[in-house]
């Protein structure tokens, strides 16, 4: 087992399955998951933030074009992701020439014994043209990476060994101040095993982790799972490090929500928001 990535692909091959009835092509690959994958809420489950990735690398392999790029990722969370070898699917569910719909698909095994869709994932592709003129943002500028300091995570959100522990922190903003707190982020691992991650994939290897800083609760004594992420960037990426201001509000049934900023080391290039269910451990 790979103590390098996320994911080992476990067939060398991809395949592309053809419906005789004109049904979209679907792309399927395989891997196998690491112990870097392992979720702060459980030993026995995938963290949302490496199953988020993987599908985005899907969405922005599918048929790719000059000229585009993905504009708004959305990931549902499905159920728990286990950590077993696990399937995935793409396609394009809306073609188009400026506008399509890109589609990936995460399957595993439930207890069960049955196969179905762990976590889904869906894309706006847009045609881009050259327009430096209009580029503006209102969005506030966060502290530059190389001012801050390497922070110490170890216990603060899991006693388990996993994906919390493959990531390099910086936290500008301390969590569970009043308002919005903010953290850089990146990591050495890679996404799958032989393969450099694109600034996407680096992006939302660790974009799932918004709920955590934005929480004002004690993760030793409250759980605070996300069903879903959803991403809209105006701008593509292009650093390695990512920095996250977020807050997370609660209301008094236990639902929460997520929303945040998203920088590189340029300055802001996008919004993240995400559905939150709090309880007591």
């Amino acid at each position: 087992m790979s103590d390098a990535a996320y994911f080992v692909p476990i067939h060398e091959n991809t395949r592309t399955a053809t419906d005789p009835e004109s049904t979209p092509a679907v792309r399927v690959e395989h891997f196998r998951p690491t112990r870097h994958t392992v979720s702060t809420w459980g030993d026995d489950l995938q963290h949302g933030a490496p199953p988020s990735a993987l599908l985005t690398r899907a969405l922005e392999r599918h048929t790719p074009r000059p000229g585009t790029r993905l504009t708004r990722i959305t990931i549902d969370l499905l159920g728990p992701v286990p950590l077993t070898d696990i399937e995935v699917r793409s396609w394009i569910d809306r073609p188009g020439r400026k506008i399509e719909l890109v589609v990936a698909e995460l399957w595993a095994t439930a207890p069960d014994g049955t196969r179905r869709a762990v976590a889904r994932g869906t894309a706006w592709r847009l045609e881009t043209v050259d327009l430096p003129d209009v580029a503006r943002t209102s969005e506030p500028p966060l502290t530059p990476v190389a001012e801050t300091e390497r922070t110490d995570m170890a216990g603060v959100f899991s006693s388990f060994t996993g994906y919390i522990d493959t990531l390099d922190w910086r936290i500008v903003v301390p969590f569970g101040v009043p308002g919005p707190s903010a953290a850089w982020l990146r990591t050495d691992v890679a996404l799958v095993e032989g393969e450099t991650p694109t600034v996407v994939e680096r992006l939302f290897t660790v974009a799932d982790v918004a709920n955590g800083i934005g929480s004002k609760l004690d993760p030793r004594h409250w759980l605070f799972l996300n069903t879903d992420l959803t991403v809209h960037l105006f701008r593509a990426p292009d650093s390695d490090w990512t920095g996250i201001a977020a807050e997370t509000s609660v209301g008094p049934d236990g639902v929460g929500m997520t929303t945040g900023v998203l920088y590189d080391e340029t300055g802001p290039l996008g919004r993240i928001t995400q559905n939150v269910q709090v309880r007591p451990r």
